[in-house]
């Protein structure tokens, strides 16, 4: 069996997923799991923030829900209303920390997300990749260049194969099957629930 984790760097609902991630991936460390960006902020959905007035609100939702917070740094980028979020980079980024250490790919993808929702870092920007590189111990400068020229369209492409059209969708893969264990939010015990028959 194998996870397939499909979610945006910038989706709220996918940032509180973290936690159950993490969690999910500590219980099974054999269990492979493939990390894909979804694509929800590119083509004429890349507009500044403050577009998108429903998002101060929504994560108030998320953090009452879930438990989810969401940093300062990331409020105060909220608040100024003049950031893009742009999937587009967020998935150049992804597929470069993923290229550098492909068995920590969901490990990776929780620091992105940290990055933006708790530190307001710019998933645009190739420092915020070259931060997480020198946390996680990989080669800095290979990851900001793989940045440079990673081409994101097979991740969105292969996510839209998938049917997915939430972030975030966990899906086990076994054998020729796939099966959703989660859409949005679930706890970790949810998820295990769902994939103890799978095992």
């Amino acid at each position: 069996m194998k996870l397939l984790y499909v979610f945006d760097a910038y989706c709220g609902w996918s940032h509180a997923f973290s936690g159950t991630l993490e969690a999910v991936t500590a219980r099974h460390p054999d269990v492979p799991v493939q990390v894909v960006s979804g694509g929800l902020f590119t083509g004429e959905r890349r507009v500044p923030i403050r577009e998108f007035g429903f998002i101060k609100d929504a994560n108030v939702q998320v953090t009452a829900r879930t438990g989810a917070r969401f940093g300062d740094a990331f409020n105060a980028v909220l608040d100024d209303g003049s950031f893009v979020m742009d999937s587009e980079a967020a998935a150049r980024g992804l597929i470069a920390l993923r290229e550098a250490a492909p068995e920590r790919a969901a490990e990776l993808a929780v620091a992105m997300q940290k990055a933006f929702f708790h530190d307001g870092r710019s998933l645009s920007d190739p420092d915020t990749y070259r931060g997480i590189a020198e946390d996680f111990g990989l080669d800095a400068d290979a990851v900001v260049a793989a940045f440079g020229s990673a081409v994101p369209d097979e991740d969105f492409a292969f996510a839209a194969r998938l049917g997915v059209t939430g972030f975030p969708t966990l899906i086990a893969v076994r054998g020729s099957e796939m099966y959703a264990v989660a859409r949005g939010h679930a706890s970790a015990e949810e998820v295990e629930q769902r994939l103890a028959p799978l095992a």
